[in-house]
């Protein structure tokens, strides 16, 4: 079954890490993705830029409402997301855990209940 990681934390955390801190990070987070991708467990993820460069859009009465940043104000922002390959719930928490960033911020879980097709269709 496929989960979807999405990945939270605070981003002032990393404007405060040094780049020795920062390089640490990225090769722990690189040697993750690496298991991962080696285990037939990920078939894909992305970082995503700052909540500065977000734009949020709303359905007002059928006219785009749209606004800059994201839709709310939180202690941590979604930073990126993770697709991956597990048997069940707890084998996606178990792979949930063991990411590097966990430790600055949080990790949702969220089991893939239907994925777009090549047809443009839901399967």
């Amino acid at each position: 079954m496929r989960y979807l990681l999405l990945i939270y934390g605070d981003e002032s955390k990393y404007a405060e890490m040094s780049e020795a801190e920062l390089e640490a990070d990225m090769k722990q987070w690189n040697e993750y993705t690496a298991a991962l991708t080696a285990a037939g467990a990920s078939p894909g993820g992305a970082a995503l830029q700052p909540t500065s460069t977000a734009t949020s859009v709303r359905d007002d009465n059928g006219t785009p409402l749209v606004t800059d940043g994201p839709f709310a104000e939180t202690r941590e922002q979604l930073g990126g997301f993770f697709l991956i390959e597990a048997r069940d719930m707890n084998e996606a928490i178990q792979i949930a855990a063991r990411w590097p960033s966990a430790r600055l911020g949080s990790i949702e879980v969220r089991p893939i209940e239907s994925e777009l097709r090549e047809d443009g269709r839901y399967r």
